[in-house]
C-alpha cells in the first residue's frame, strides 16, 4: 500500500491533466466558433489566433476568460469575440467591463446593483457617461502614472479598455451597420454612379443625393476602420510572405474607390457577419474554412503555431498546475502528522507532475515566441516558480521529510497566481522591446539571474516553514531542524553563485547596449543587494555569529530583498531597466514584505518544542 497509494494519486493527477487536453468542439449544426477562434490575425507584430486575442482581452477587461450572461449562459472567449467582431450591437449588451471604484460608478451614473456580480457592466450601460469619462481621462493623462490617484488610474484603465473594445469592433466589418454584406454588394454594383454623385454634389450640381450620402457614409466608416482597427486580418496578395505586409480591412475597403472592386477577404468577412447574425452554420463554417485555406497558401508554417497556440491556451496548463501544487502542498503538510512515508511520497509525485506540466508549458511558450524562457515579467514569474520547484524536487529526494515538497507546493502555486495577475495587462507572448532583443543575453543573463531569484526565494520559504512549524506545532524535532538548516545553507550557496554570475553578465550586456558596465540603476542596485545579502548570510553562518533561528530569520528577509529587486524597482518608473511593466503590485508587495517581517519577529518567540525553548543550536552543533 505504501507504493500503491502514491501511484494511484499520481494517476488521478495525470487523468485530471489529460482531461484538460481534450480539444474543444462546437455542437453540430451551429457555427463553429472553435474554428473561428483559430483564424490568424496580425496583432502587435505577431501572427496569433483570434482566440488568443479574445482571452487576453477578457482578462484585461474583467480578470477572467469566460462571459456569463444574465440567464446563466457561459460564452467561450471565441464565442464572445465572434459577437464583438461580427455583431457589434449584440456584443454591446454583454457585461464584461469590471468597475469597482465607487466614484467611477457615480461618474457613469451606475450603481453596483446595475452590474453582473455588482462589478461588471456593458458598453451600452456606459454610453451615457462616456463623454464625461473621456473628459476625466484627459485631465488625468498628463499626470505621471505614479502620482495618479486610485480614481484617476481607474478612469484611465476603463478609458483604455473601452478604446480597445471599439477598435476590436472596427477590425472585420464596418461598425454599426445592419447588414455589412448587402452594403458592400450595393457599393460595388453602384460605385461609378455613387462616385459621380459625390463629385456633382461637391460642384453644387444636380445629383443623386441618396447615392452620394451612402457613399460618403461608407467612406467615413472605412476610414475609421483603417485608422483604428486593432486586428489586421487580411494577408498580403500573391507570393508575399512578410508579416508586415498584412493589411487592415478598412485600408483594403478604401482601395475599392481606386480599383472599383471589393477585395475578396473583405467580402468574406462581411459574409461571415451575415452568416453569424443569421446563425447560418453551414455558410459560416464554409467561409471560415476558405479563409484558412487561403491563408495557408503562404503562411502554412505560421498556421501550425496558430493552431498550437489555440490548443495551448484552451488547455491552460498553468491554471491546472495551481490545483496540482495545492494538492502537493496539502499532502506534504498532512505527512508531518500521519503516514509520513505514504503522504510524503504522494506529495513528491504530484510536485513532480506539476513540474512537468510547467516545463511543457514554458517549453511551448519558448517555441511559440522563438525566444528563451524569460522575456517579460509574466514569464519571469513562471520561471522563478519552475526553478524553485525543480530545486525542491532535488532537496526532497535528498531529505525525504515533506519539507521541500511543502515549499515547492507553496512557491509553485504562488508563482502561478502572480503570473495570472500579471496576465491581466494583455497578451503575455508579446514582441520584444528593442533593448531586450537579444536571444543570447536573454538565455544567459536573464535566465541565470532568474534562477538566482528562484533559489533565494526557496531558501526564504524553507526558513519560513522552519519558523512556522516550530512556533505552531510540536513536530520540529532535532533531525527535522538540522535537515532544514542544511537545505537553507545549500540553497543559499547556489543562490549566491547564480545571482553573482547573473549580475556580472548583466553588466556586460549593459556595456554592449548602453556603453557602460554599471550605472547604479535601481534594477542594478537590486541585483547587487541580493548578492550582498546572500553573501552576508553565508558569512554570518561561517563566522558562527548567530544560531539556527537567526540564520532562518536572515533567510526570510531575503524574500523581501528579492521581491524588491524583481518587482519593486519597476514601481519606481525610473532608470533604464524600468520598462513600464506594471504598477499593479504595489500593495501586494507591501503585504508580502509585512508578512515576512512578521515572520522574522515571530522567530524571536519561544517555540513549542522544549529543545528550542532552552537553547539554540548553533551552526557548529547542527552539523554534529
Amino acid at each position: 500500500m505504501k507504493k500503491i497509494i502514491p501511484l494511484l494519486l499520481l494517476l488521478l493527477g495525470v487523468v485530471y491533466v489529460a482531461s484538460t487536453l481534450r480539444p474543444p468542439a462546437a455542437p453540430s449544426g451551429t457555427p463553429d466558433t472553435v474554428a473561428f477562434g483559430r483564424l490568424p490575425v496580425l496583432v502587435g507584430g505577431r501572427i496569433k489566433p483570434v482566440d488568443t486575442v479574445a482571452r487576453a482581452t477578457l482578462l484585461q477587461f474583467q480578470g477572467r476568460q469566460t462571459v456569463r450572461l444574465t440567464d446563466g449562459t457561459k460564452l467561450t472567449p471565441s464565442r464572445w469575440i465572434a459577437d464583438v467582431l461580427l455583431d457589434d450591437r449584440k456584443a454591446n449588451a454583454y457585461q464584461v467591463f469590471e468597475i469597482v471604484h465607487p466614484d467611477l460608478l457615480a461618474l457613469l451614473k451606475l450603481t453596483e446593483d446595475d452590474g453582473a456580480g455588482k462589478k461588471r457592466f456593458s458598453y451600452t450601460q456606459m454610453v451615457p457617461g462616456l463623454e464625461e469619462l473621456e473628459r476625466q481621462a484627459a485631465l488625468a493623462q498628463p499626470i505621471e502614472a505614479q502620482r495618479r490617484t486610485p480614481f484617476q488610474r481607474a478612469v484611465i484603465a476603463l478609458r483604455d479598455n473601452i478604446g480597445l473594445y471599439v477598435r476590436l469592433q472596427a477590425s472585420f466589418t464596418p461598425p454599426e451597420l445592419d447588414d455589412p454584406l448587402t452594403a458592400l454588394r450595393t457599393l460595388q454594383d453602384t460605385l461609378p454612379v455613387s462616385i459621380a454623385a459625390v463629385r456633382l454634389r461637391q460642384q453644387n450640381q444636380p445629383h443623386n443625393e441618396a447615392a452620394a450620402t451612402r457613399l460618403m457614409d461608407l467612406a467615413s466608416r472605412f476610414d475609421f476602420m483603417a485608422q483604428n482597427a486593432y486586428l489586421i486580418p487580411i494577408p498580403p496578395d500573391d507570393t508575399e510572405t512578410d508579416d508586415t505586409a498584412w493589411r487592415k480591412a478598412g485600408a483594403v475597403l478604401l482601395d475599392t474607390f481606386q480599383t472599383g472592386a471589393i477585395e475578396a477577404h473583405a467580402f468574406s468577412y462581411a459574409g461571415l457577419a451575415y452568416a453569424w447574425r443569421g446563425q447560418k452554420a453551414e455558410e459560416f463554417n464554409t467561409i471560415v474554412k476558405l479563409l484558412r485555406a487561403e491563408t495557408a497558401k503562404r503562411f502554412a508554417d505560421q498556421l501550425v503555431k496558430v493552431d498550437a497556440e489555440t490548443r495551448f491556451k484552451a488547455a491552460a496548463p498553468f491554471y491546472t498546475g495551481m490545483y496540482i501544487f495545492v494538492a502537493a502542498l496539502l499532502l506534504a503538510l498532512f505527512s508531518w502528522l500521519l503516514w509520513p512515508e505514504v503522504l510524503g511520497r504522494s506529495a513528491l509525485y504530484l510536485l513532480g507532475l506539476g513540474f512537468v506540466l510547467m516545463t511543457v508549458g514554458i517549453g511551448m511558450r519558448m517555441w511559440l515566441e522563438g525566444r528563451p524562457p524569460v522575456t517579460n515579467l509574466y514569464s519571469s514569474a513562471l520561471f522563478v516558480a519552475w526553478g524553485s520547484v525543480g530545486l525542491c524536487l532535488i532537496l526532497e529526494k535528498i531529505h525525504p521529510r515533506g519539507l521541500a515538497s511543502a515549499a515547492g507546493g507553496i512557491i509553485g502555486f504562488s508563482g502561478l497566481i502572480i503570473a495570472h495577475h500579471l496576465s491581466l495587462s494583455g497578451d503575455t507572448l508579446e514582441m520584444m522591446r528593442a533593448v531586450l532583443d537579444s536571444n543570447f543575453w536573454l538565455a544567459t543573463h536573464v535566465v541565470i539571474i532568474t534562477i538566482g531569484y528562484s533559489a533565494t526565494y526557496l531558501a526564504g520559504f524553507l526558513a519560513a516553514l522552519y519558523i512556522l512549524r516550530g512556533l505552531l506545532t510540536r513536530s520540529l524535532d532535532h533531525d527535522t531542524a538540522i535537515a532544514l538548516e542544511r537545505m537553507v545553507y545549500g540553497i543559499l550557496c547556489f543562490a549566491t553563485l547564480f545571482s553573482l554570475v547573473g549580475t556580472i553578465l548583466g553588466g556586460i550586456w549593459a556595456d554592449q547596449s548602453w556603453g557602460r558596465f554599471w550605472g547604479w540603476d535601481p534594477k542594478e542596485n537590486g541585483a547587487l543587494i541580493i548578492v550582498i545579502w546572500n553573501a552576508l548570510i553565508l558569512h554570518v553562518r561561517w563566522g558562527k555569529l548567530c544560531g539556527m533561528r537567526g540564520l532562518m530569520a536572515l533567510a526570510v528577509f531575503g524574500n523581501i530583498v528579492t521581491s524588491w529587486s524583481w518587482f519593486g524597482t519597476n514601481l519606481l518608473g525610473v532608470g533604464l531597466h524600468s520598462y513600464g511593466f506594471t504598477d499593479r503590485g504595489f500593495w501586494a508587495l507591501v503585504f508580502f514584505a509585512a508578512f515576512n517581517l512578521l515572520l522574522i519577529a515571530l522567530a524571536a518567540l519561544p517555540f513549542l518544542k522544549g529543545l528550542w525553548q532552552s537553547s539554540e543550536l548553533s551552526p557548529a552543533r547542527s552539523q554534529t
